[in-house]
Order: C-alpha cells, then structure tokens, then sequence
C-alpha cells in the first residue's frame, strides 16, 4: 500500500486521524514544515496542491531553494555478521560495497 501523493516533483506522506476524521499529510525532502488536510480524499489533493504551490511562491520570493539538497553520503551501521555477508555478496559480485549498495537502493526505489 502506497501512503504517499505526488504532485508537481514533490511527494507528500499521507496519514488518516480516525480521532479527527481527516487525512493529512506532509511533504518530504523539504527543509521546511509543509502540511495540509482535508475530509476526503480529493480534497487532500486539492489541499496538497494549494500547499506545494504556496511553498514554491514563497521560496521564489525569498530566493530560497525549494527542495532539501543531499551530499550524496549515507552512513549505516549494521552488527558485524551483516557487514560481512554484505562484503561477501559485493565480493561475489565483484563489486566494492559501495557499488552494491548503490545497485541495492536503486533497484528498491524504482517506480
């Protein structure tokens, strides 16, 4: 089950309040807090384009970027047995652990 929106480049996770009977959501890869609701579900993409379209105009006016950056680095820490069969599955591969891993991650994250 997909728990996200998209809209205009942006991806938004989407949750339901069973409290407040209402979907919300919130964008992701932004350095600021952009949220949005509604009752149903197309008014939470109605909801959700206002808010992306408002974030966009307010970082054209103050010159800031509108999506998170990323350095590209990401730094995990597993037990050692892990590590190793990870080595090893790289190895057999012949591949270095950072080539894996990257091949690893872009397999997931395909659409």
């Amino acid at each position: 089950m997909d728990n996200t929106l998209k809209y205009n480049g942006f991806t938004a996770k989407i949750e339901f309040s069973a409290d407040d009977n209402v979907f919300f959501g919130r964008l992701l890869n932004v350095d600021e807090i952009v949220v949005f609701d509604a009752e149903t579900v197309e008014g939470l993409k109605q909801s959700m384009k206002k808010s992306v379209d408002f974030y966009l105009e307010v970082c054209e006016k103050t010159g800031k970027k509108a999506k998170k950056g990323y350095s590209g680095k990401l730094l995990f820490r597993f037990d050692g047995i892990l590590h190793a069969k990870i080595a090893e599955a790289a190895a057999q591969r012949g591949k270095s652990v950072n080539e894996f891993g990257k091949q690893v991650f872009e397999t997931a994250v395909k659409s």
